[in-house]
């Protein structure tokens, strides 16, 4: 009798140990996860931020009331010179920093704009 109260004794304590060892692990493994998650919140935050006043910056040739921000998979629609009443071309315009290239919607949408399969459409609504 007493060796089956050791036996569950061991047992029970092998698994308070193993639930404890894996609490602490689980507990390392969410605040890692957690930090990364900060930091892509961060750099979203700071994308988005950048994308808002890119307008406004010397290396962009477009006068910023001619620009429409989208920001999902093309960053703006530049209707150049509409601010002056002399349409002069449409741009769809990706801005991309440092290292940073084109994903492959991107890289589709370049690639319909360049074939020119592209169409004004007008619908009314009832």
């Amino acid at each position: 009798m007493i060796e089956k109260i050791y036996v569950v004794s061991a047992l029970l304590i092998w698994f308070a140990v193993g639930y404890i060892i894996w609490k602490i692990v689980r507990y390392a493994q969410l605040k890692k996860e957690r930090k990364q998650s900060v930091k892509r919140s961060r750099s979203v935050i700071l994308w988005e931020t950048f994308e808002t006043i890119a307008p406004f910056m010397k290396n962009i040739p477009y006068h910023p009331k001619d620009m429409n921000f989208i920001w999902k998979w093309v960053d703006y629609i530049v209707f150049d010179k509409l601010s002056a009443w002399k349409l002069k071309e449409i741009v769809f315009l990706e801005i991309k920093t440092w290292k940073s290239q084109l994903n492959a919607n991107e890289r589709q949408i370049r690639n319909i704009i360049k074939s020119w399969k592209v169409r004004y459409e007008v619908k009314t609504l009832k």
